[in-house]
């Protein structure tokens, strides 16, 4: 009678636990948030650009430009015209519920060497 209960026991614990078991696989990881950029980072050169649609293409990516967006070249606050084909881009963009890329920032040109480096 004791093994009885013992084994009925194991086997009542065993079917509680497999529910959780289940739902921790079935429970996607949260996605990784890249807070240095404000959302997740893009670079390349820009293969088209639709400034009446304000969104330019980088490899596979269609970028759209919103009134937030902060655009930069050379370091100096700059717009959507700035943004040419065949420029070298980066930056970082936030997906939205309609799966549209916006940009957070868009850095336009590449990036300057450091004065460390100018110097030898």
């Amino acid at each position: 009678m004791k093994k009885q209960i013992a084994l009925f026991s194991l086997v009542a614990a065993a079917l509680i636990a497999v529910p959780a078991v289940v739902l921790a696989q079935d429970t996607p990881a949260p996605a990784k948030k890249h807070e240095k950029h404000g959302g997740t980072p893009f670079h390349g050169k820009v293969a088209t650009v639709d400034t009446a649609g304000s969104t330019f293409t980088v490899g596979q990516s269609t970028i759209n430009v919103t009134a937030e967006t902060k655009i930069t070249k050379e370091g100096k606050p700059a717009s959507m015209s700035d943004i040419t084909v065949g420029e070298k881009v980066s930056g970082s963009y936030k997906k939205d519920e309609a799966g549209k890329l916006n940009a957070v920032s868009v850095h336009v040109g590449e990036k300057k060497k450091s004065d460390k480096s100018e110097k030898n």
